[in-house]
């Protein structure tokens, strides 16, 4: 026998949570499903990443990211404060090396304050009054708003909210094909929803095939390692990064204070060979690699958008000294010997046009009557969540 839901959202990590929460928000008594492959919430990029509440000054004005960030630092601090989950709010300072970097330090503060962002360009002196380790060119500009949470606490509590709304989770329950214009199978049977909607991160535009949508992309995995200073919690005091490739998606090798405290550097951007490739031959599928490796050779032999430098360089970071020397450069003293372990790693879910060869570096979203699908959800995606969820709810599912 099928059932039936109004809603059916495939995937719970965070974005599928909260449309959840913001479903329920508007129409209480809506009937919805929750499924998931794995045994729990967030098993992937959701309960993988820093945790960091980013502030929305490294965005183009026009970008979906610019218009959430901020806000949903905002709302996300607010709803931790009414879960009692703590939140480090130890802000972020970004260094500059040299006269070129300087220059992306005020592209930053630009877009920051075109943003709505908290941001202040400030001199050495003063970035060293706020953490006397930090190591900058000229300028540093200050996040106060920066902050970090843990992401596994906040996306359990988001359940917890869900199970008491009268959501119902269905976990071990593997989406397989689309039956009809409004039901789905899974390992676990047959439902229909009156719309369905594919938040299923890593396998977004794979599910999103089966209904027509997602058909000019595909998902390029990256995995992302950070590794940990356990020798003290004292030597770094904020978020240190670097100034970024404003024309790739990543932040490069940074300091983050998690919210416990501890120090880590990181993450890579390594590109994965399949995507659930976290450790050794974990997840491995053979189709999986065949289709990545090849879009992965298209773009190291073109070098679209640097893909080949990108690649090279990521893959010196599996260096442990080369690894640590890259965040040396941010800090006037760290002990390379306290670097000791690696945290869990994660898997960045990067969407690349096919028709372009380049990387999507903002939100995409396609659908129509009965399915939406979230098919790049990439950082700060965590932070953006909750005014995402809002977005998709008013503009495709007319809540």
């Amino acid at each position: 026998m099928t059932s039936k839901y109004q809603y059916i959202i495939i995937g719970s990590g965070i974005i599928g949570l909260a449309i959840a929460r913001e479903l329920k928000k508007t129409q209480p008594n809506a009937k919805i499903l929750i499924i998931d492959k794995e045994k729990k919430e967030a098993a992937h990029a959701s309960g993988r990443n820093s945790g960091v509440l980013h502030a929305g000054f490294y965005y183009a004005a026009d970008s979906f990211k610019a218009q959430f960030t901020v806000e949903g630092n905002k709302a996300l601090k607010q709803y931790c404060k009414e879960k009692n989950i703590s939140v480090n709010a130890c802000g972020k300072l970004v260094v500059a090396n040299d006269e070129e970097e300087l220059a992306g330090l005020y592209e930053l503060e630009k877009r920051g304050r075109r943003n709505g962002s908290n941001v202040e360009m400030m001199s050495e002196a003063q970035a060293c009054e706020i953490d006397p380790n930090v190591k900058t060119y000229k300028k540093a500009l200050y996040s106060p708003d920066t902050a970090s949470v843990d992401p596994v606490e906040v996306c359990r509590a988001l359940k917890e909210d869900l199970i008491q709304a009268g959501v119902a989770f269905q976990f071990d329950s593997k989406y397989l094909h689309r039956c009809g214009s409004h039901g789905i199978q899974t390992t676990t049977g047959d439902f229909q929803a009156d719309k369905i909607i594919n938040c299923s991160g890593l396998y977004a535009e794979k599910i999103a095939n089966d209904f027509g949508f997602g058909q000019r992309y595909t998902i390029i995995p990256f995995k992302g390692l950070y590794l940990k200073y356990t020798k003290n919690k004292t030597d770094v005091k904020i978020n240190i990064y670097p100034v970024p490739n404003l024309k790739n998606p990543f932040l490069g090798v940074h300091f983050t204070k998690t919210v416990h405290g501890d120090i880590k550097i990181g993450p890579t951007a390594i590109p994965a060979f399949w995507r659930e490739n976290y450790e050794g031959l974990d997840n491995f599928k053979v189709d999986e690699l065949t289709q990545i490796v090849w879009q992965e050779a298209k773009l190291f032999l073109t070098n679209a958008f640097g893909f080949r430098n990108l690649a090279i360089e990521e893959m010196k970071k599996y260096r442990k000294a080369y690894f640590v020397g890259l965040a040396q450069k941010m800090v006037r003293h760290i002990d390379p010997q306290g670097f000791t372990e690696f945290t869990r790693p994660g898997i960045r879910a990067q969407l690349l046009d096919k028709k372009h060869m380049k990387l999507v570096q903002d939100f995409v979203v396609e659908g129509d009557a009965t399915s939406i699908h979230i098919l790049n959800a990439v950082s700060p995606a965590f932070t953006c969540s909750f005014p995402f969820a809002e977005y998709v709810a008013k503009k495709y599912l007319d809540v």
